[in-house]
């Protein structure tokens, strides 16, 4: 015991008595590391840590975003781009006071469904949103309707990106097809829902982190049972947050040391990563994240193997909350893009991560250096270049994530049995 005090002792120094939330959270961790059994691997250590911690003891994150189900699609794009997030839950205005959380929340709604939602509205046809006079919303629906087949068929070529000149998101955000459908009422049978799978505050800090990495959730609710809300809402940036705030301590210095080839990452060889092309239409970058359920896409330029950018799911929102800066745009392309939304936050945002161009590494990088700038940078992906600037791989937040846990045989049982289902006919 005369070991630990004085470990901790050490660790409190080193931190200057915990300079954060985050930070308090990374000293629990580090009595806990050392008083594990000394047989166990460095890797089984973590695990019964984070075991052996409750989901409640990580820092609450500011005051909870919630949509309501009557909320139409342009208001909570609007709440989601204004509160600066990837998604929030969905709160049924018609569920009683005394409700429980699983009767008082419907879903998650998130830029990922967003963005299909628009893809679905392209490879459909639906009936202009504007009356037949209306030369907007005539030029809509004849847009709409050219691009049909185009999207439909796969890939979208250099020669589909006429298909969205500027005024495609000026004319779809000004309609009345676009103002007035409901989050929930309009498009619950088509809209890609997150499912409504929440923590109870006693669950562990090990079933969250695997949540987050191994089951692709972005985000994790937790309820308190007592009054039957959301308490909190744990984010992988939170996460990586968390990590970035733990350095000096020895359980993250024996992991986050090393290497990222000494780790497996990353995961995917060149040939493997998903991209777009700087002269393709903007809209195939995002069907490049439905097809392969992934949340971010690199743009490299045309004939070669160098990014020039990067095009998130959050980016949706800059198609429908800023659809002016594409107007003097014959074709919205990945290039095109990237240049319009630089140049808008520039005036508005020059805080915004997206200004810094692209953010990258070598593979000799440690994974605490890789967790420094990811958290400093605010990114949720890193792109590894070789000497030449050419990519070899992708690392993600999730990636990351999942290299600090594992999943022990049988450790689920029946949690996922008391998911939410998704809404009927929906479609994933």
């Amino acid at each position: 015991m005369a070991s630990l005090q004085l470990r901790r002792e050490s660790s409190m120094d080193q931190q200057e008595s915990p300079r954060s939330p985050e930070a308090k959270l990374g000293m629990k961790v580090e009595d806990l590391w050392g008083v594990q059994e000394p047989k166990l691997s460095p890797n089984e250590k973590l695990n019964a840590c984070f075991e052996s911690i409750p989901v409640s003891a990580f820092p609450l994150a500011p005051q909870g975003i919630e949509i309501k189900s009557d909320a139409s699609l342009a208001e909570a794009v609007q709440i989601l781009a204004q509160n600066k997030i990837l998604s929030a839950p969905v709160v049924d205005v018609n569920a009683p006071d005394d409700a429980t959380w699983i009767d008082r929340y419907i879903g998650i709604v998130e830029f990922a469904g967003i963005a299909i939602w628009i893809l679905q509205q392209v490879e459909s046809e639906p009936p202009s949103p504007r009356s037949p006079s209306s030369p907007s919303g005539t030029y809509f629906a004849v847009s709409i309707n050219g691009m049909t087949s185009a999207v439909g068929l796969g890939t979208l070529g250099p020669e589909d990106a006429s298909i969205t000149s500027g005024d495609f998101f000026e004319a779809l955000t000004s309609s009345k097809f676009y103002k007035n459908t409901k989050v929930v009422r309009d498009i619950s049978g088509t809209f890609r829902w997150a499912p409504f799978l929440a923590l109870q505050k006693s669950n562990s800090f090990l079933t969250m982190l695997l949540l987050l990495s191994k089951y692709k959730m972005k985000s994790v609710p937790v309820v308190d049972l007592g009054d039957g809300k959301i308490n909190n809402i744990i984010t992988q940036s939170a996460v990586i947050h968390m990590l970035a705030e733990c350095t000096g301590f020895h359980w993250f210095e024996s992991w986050g040391t090393k290497k990222l080839l000494e780790i497996g990452l990353p995961t995917m060889s060149p040939k493997e990563i998903i991209k777009v092309h700087e002269d393709q239409p903007v809209l195939q970058a995002f069907k490049l994240m439905r097809k392969n359920r992934i949340g971010g896409v690199p743009v490299v330029e045309s004939g070669g193997k160098k990014a020039i950018g990067n095009i998130s799911l959050r980016d949706v929102q800059f198609l429908l909350t800023a659809p002016e800066i594409y107007r003097d745009y014959r074709s919205i392309t990945a290039k095109n893009f990237l240049i319009a939304v630089k140049n808008y936050l520039e005036k508005h945002d020059k805080r915004s991560p997206m200004l810094s161009g692209t953010v990258t590494c070598k593979r000799d990088k440690t994974i605490k250096e890789l967790i420094q700038t990811l958290d400093s940078e605010k990114i949720h992906r890193m792109y590894v270049v070789d000497d030449d600037g050419n990519l070899e791989g992708v690392i993600t937040l999730r990636d990351i994530i999942s290299r600090l846990v594992h999943e022990p045989h049988g450790y689920f049982g029946d949690f996922f049995d008391g998911v939410l289902p998704l809404p009927e006919n929906c479609r994933v």
